[in-house]
């Protein structure tokens, strides 16, 4: 981006110490729920101050965990990319016998691109999210979906989302942001999928594929560019009419100026309960993850036998 970008470390009491030095009076700020958070914290300061200014959130995140809003900038373009690093994991595995293909995606809290892009890649057969807890051993856990995956179809392709599993590799410690630091977790599964495979002599090839940033720096897609339009748009009509402490963003297909103390209240995930996480579980035909086994009862996989 031309504009540039910052992680973390903002001091809100400079940024509006150099809006009213400088006399500006339209302000916008740009990003996801973090970045929002910080477009309401200089919108009270300001309005403590006694300030003209007028200040505009505008929903830019891969991640697309702005709440209320439809979606945010940027994660059609994520989808799209990721789709491809699917279809590449895709090819690896099935061009061997018992291949799998592992890729990590990007979703600390929110598993939006991991299900979008599972659903839209067709090939998928795991998909775990920050928002599902899942078990590794025992009945309908992963391995055994796993295995019977590569005795049915001779090859097995898995998406995981950044968050999911943080249970299993806790890490201490904060990003530049604040924010809990994450192991990695597709290393993780990578390690237990190998574990759990040579303990049962299975003959196998993994492929682990991390496209993060390949995902994230692409230029944005056809839709999203006519998106960011649309919004940096009604930004400008807002301010021009004398709006400020709102973010825009379309809400049920009709775009909307919505206040950033309620945009910020909470940020928006996958609901497990809702129609999509089924549409997923029905195209992966993976399990629930509904009963996991009882402490003492979950197998370390060396008692399954190849086909």
């Amino acid at each position: 981006t031309m504009l540039g970008t910052s992680r973390g470390g903002a001091e809100i009491t400079k940024i509006v110490d150099s809006i009213e030095a400088r006399g500006i009076n339209q302000v916008y700020v740009i990003g996801g729920d973090g970045t929002q958070r910080g477009a309401n914290a200089i919108y009270e300061m300001c309005r403590a101050r006694g300030l003209k200014v007028a200040v505009a959130g505008i929903p830019k995140t891969i991640d697309n965990d702005v709440s209320i809003i439809d979606r945010s900038f940027g994660f059609d373009t994520a989808v799209e990319a990721a789709q491809r690093a699917i279809a590449a994991a895709h090819t690896e595995a099935r061009s061997t016998p018992n291949g799998i293909g592992l890729v990590k995606l990007m979703g600390r809290h929110a598993g939006w691109i991991a299900m979008n892009s599972s659903l839209a890649a067709r090939d998928v057969d795991l998909c775990l999210i920050p928002e599902v807890d899942f078990y590794m051993h025992g009945p309908g856990g992963v391995m055994e979906h796993i295995i019977n995956r590569l005795h049915t179809e001779k090859h097995v392709v898995i998406v995981v989302a950044e968050g999911a599993g943080q249970n299993f590799v806790s890490k201490s410690g904060t990003d530049a942001s604040g924010n809990k630091a994450l192991a990695d977790v597709g290393l993780w599964l990578a390690d237990q999928i190998k574990s759990s495979l040579d303990k049962c002599k299975m003959d196998y090839t993994l492929k682990y594929i991390d496209p993060t940033y390949m995902v994230r720096a692409v230029p944005a897609n056809a839709s999203d560019n006519v998106y960011c339009t649309v919004l940096a748009q009604s930004a400008v009509h807002g301010a021009m009419a004398g709006l400020t402490g709102f973010t825009v963003g379309p809400v049920n297909n009709r775009h909307a100026w919505l206040p950033i103390t309620q945009v910020v209240e909470q940020s928006s995930t996958v609901d497990p309960d809702e129609r999509m996480w089924s549409r997923l579980i029905a195209s992966t035909g993976q399990p629930t993850f509904e009963n996991p086994p009882a402490a003492g009862e979950t197998p370390n996989g060396s008692e399954w036998t190849s086909a």
